[in-house]
């Protein structure tokens, strides 16, 4: 029974240590970094532990070292919408990739409510944050002494942290020379009133396909609130006209079903009267429409990914470059788009 108790009982430091004929603290030292070890004796030391097979337990050694294998996420709604939800999902990846841990939690838009979380999140000893938001827009960053931070899906003046958002020129040019490719001259955009960065790089994105495309003068615009009601008032300001457009590029999802609406309110048909094409992908929205709607999916799951390595190359060298990115986005195609009718 003594033997089976020998054999069960788990290899520690001291065995290492003795076995290498060091003490203890070199053997820590060795394994953990915390100070430097001559090559020979961590050689002899790595051998010894490989014979006995010593596992380092990684818990004791983040204890030793103020580690903790936790990285916050902190949100305006994005933990709690399935609309960027993928966002979180690529950061989770990432981080379990490296074996750490992703702790999110949201702030609902409440400014006081985010001071308390982030709070909570310096008391757990989080390692590093993400500092995510629900929509691309301007933000002004916490200032985290200590803990590094990255920006996801946002934008900001600061140069001291990592920046990821989607390339939104991009998405208003694809757009734009996806219908310009089926045969549409005639292509409006149902645009947004707020002023955020979506709202600009997709238009000049927009504006630019048709000039290269030799498209002459200003583009058929109509402005309205980012939801299907705002889709609607706008549908109907594009669609009610003599020589109303063939196409109809609209700022995201939400808008192109009220464009979808106003169509079928005028007694016309997507695609064969008008083609639609919107941003973001949503599933509730793009899947459910009849025909299905062609869009754009923005990156959140790239984005989370890239955020969540910035962070980690942050922790591991705080002198690491600090990098901003812009994520090209997907094109979703479905069957709100065809040729317009001769």
């Amino acid at each position: 029974m003594a033997g089976e108790r020998d054999v069960q009982r788990r290899v520690g430091i001291r065995d290492v240590a003795a076995a290498a004929g060091v003490s203890p603290a070199t053997v820590s030292q060795a394994f953990n970094g915390s100070r430097p070890v001559h090559e020979e004796t961590r050689s002899r030391i790595v051998a010894a532990a490989t014979a006995l097979g010593y596992v380092p337990d990684p818990s004791a050694r983040g204890l030793r070292l103020r580690r903790t294998g936790l990285i916050g996420l902190l949100g305006d709604h994005v933990v709690t919408t399935p609309y960027a939800g993928r966002l979180v999902l690529g950061a989770a990846d990432a981080l379990e990739e490296q074996g750490l841990a992703l702790v999110a939690v949201d702030s609902l838009g409440d400014p006081d409510r985010e001071l308390r979380l982030l709070a909570m999140l310096r008391q757990r000893n989080v390692e590093g944050v993400l500092y995510a938001r629900m929509w691309h827009q301007f933000v002004t960053p916490p200032m985290l002494p200590g803990i590094p931070l990255a920006v996801v899906n946002a934008a900001t003046e600061s140069s001291d942290v990592p920046v990821v958002a989607p390339d939104e020129e991009a998405v208003g040019t694809v757009a734009a020379e996806y219908l310009l490719a089926r045969g549409h001259r005639r292509i409006a955009f149902a645009q947004t009133v707020d002023g955020v960065p979506a709202s600009t790089g997709r238009e000049h994105g927009f504006r630019r396909a048709l000039e290269a495309a030799g498209i002459a003068g200003e583009p058929l615009l109509a402005r309205s609130a980012s939801t299907a009601a705002g889709g609607r008032a706008s549908g109907a300001v594009l669609l009610d006209r003599a020589d109303r457009p063939t196409a109809v590029f609209c700022f995201n999802d939400q808008i192109a079903m009220g464009v979808y609406q106003a169509a079928a309110g005028l007694g016309l048909s997507v695609p064969e009267d008008v083609s639609v094409i919107g941003v973001d992908d949503l599933p509730l929205v793009a899947d459910a429409l009849l025909p299905g709607l062609t869009t754009i999916a923005l990156p959140h799951e790239q984005m989370g990914r890239w955020a969540a390595g910035q962070l980690l190359a942050q922790i591991s060298d705080p002198d690491h470059p600090v990098e901003r990115a812009l994520v090209e986005c997907r094109l979703v195609e479905r069957d709100s788009v065809t040729p317009p009718a001769r």
